[in-house]
C-alpha cells in the first residue's frame, strides 16, 4: 500500500508542477522527465488568479528602487507608487488628491522635494538625485497620510 501511496503522489506532483510556466528576466527553469521547477531572483509576487484550470502568479523586479517599508498612518488611504524600479520617475497614484503634499527626504532627513498633488495621478522626476535611502511622506493638512521608504540604487 505505500508503494501505490507514494507513485500516485510522484504522478499526482509531476502532473501539477509541469503544468506551470514562469516568464521573468532573472531566474531559471530546470525539466526532466520526473517535473519542472520555476525560480526568480528578487521578484516580489503581487497578485495570483486563477481561471479554475490555469494559475497566474504577477510579480515585479526591483532594480533601481527597492521598496523598504509603509507606515500606512491612515488605512482608508489608498496611494500607490509605481513603477518599482524607476530610475528617472516615479508615478504617485491616489484617487482621493484633493490637499494632499507630498514630501521627499533623503537618509540625512533633508527635504530635497516637494509639491501638491493635482491630479490622480503624480510624475515624480527622481533622476537627479543620487543613489541611496529615501522617504517619501503623504500629508493632508499636517495629518501623516502615508510614508514609504525607498532605495535608489541607481
Amino acid at each position: 500500500m505505500t508503494k501505490r501511496g507514494l507513485l500516485l503522489f510522484s504522478l499526482l506532483s509531476t502532473i501539477g508542477v509541469s503544468a506551470q510556466e514562469v516568464v521573468s528576466t532573472q531566474g531559471e527553469s530546470y525539466s526532466n522527465s520526473n517535473g519542472s521547477i520555476n525560480f526568480t531572483i528578487g521578484e516580489v509576487s503581487i497578485d495570483t488568479g486563477t481561471d479554475g484550470t490555469n494559475d497566474i502568479t504577477q510579480g515585479f523586479h526591483q532594480t533601481n528602487w527597492s521598496f523598504l517599508g509603509l507606515e500606512d498612518h491612515v488605512t482608508s488611504f489608498n496611494a500607490s507608487i509605481f513603477p518599482n524600479p524607476t530610475s528617472e520617475v516615479l508615478i504617485l497614484k491616489i484617487s482621493a488628491f484633493n490637499n494632499v503634499h507630498y514630501y521627499l527626504y533623503d537618509a540625512q532627513g533633508k527635504l530635497v522635494l516637494n509639491d501638491i498633488i493635482s491630479a490622480e495621478e503624480t510624475l515624480i522626476q527622481v533622476g537627479q538625485f543620487a543613489p541611496g535611502n529615501y522617504t517619501l511622506k503623504l500629508n493632508k493638512e499636517n495629518q501623516h497620510l502615508k510614508t514609504f521608504k525607498l532605495a535608489k540604487n541607481h
